[in-house]
Parts: C-alpha cells; structure tokens; sequence
C-alpha cells in the first residue's frame, strides 16, 4: 500500500492581489501634470478667438475615445 503523495503549489507569503488606490492615482496625477506641460501652462498668451491648447488637447483624446 503507498502513501498518498502531497505535492505543494508555489506559496506566495504577504502577496496581495489587490490593487491599491494609488496605483492608480499616481499615474493619473503624473498623467494630468504631462498634460498641463503640453499646454504650456507657463507662458502667457494674449487672448484670441482660438481654444487654448489644452481645449485642443481635450477634444482630440474625446474624440478618439468617444
């Protein structure tokens, strides 16, 4: 008569398969401050009939996503 044969799985200790919140957050912040940089928030510009560039920006990624 043979012994019944346990064969362990891998054993993962403290590993959370849960995403935290500023796994998230971080790169949505870092994502918005890219963003703000691309529209060249630091420059003045006088007032014209244009959209600014971050308005051009917007509308192009709605456009695309919607």
């Amino acid at each position: 008569m043979s012994a019944p044969t346990h064969t362990p799985g891998p054993r993962v200790h403290g590993a959370s398969t849960r995403l935290h919140w500023w796994a998230l957050a971080l790169p949505a912040l870092a994502f918005g401050f890219l963003l703000l940089l691309l529209a060249g928030s630091g420059q003045a510009h006088a007032a014209t009939g244009e959209a600014s560039a971050i308005v051009q920006v917007t509308e192009q990624i709605l456009r695309v996503v919607g």
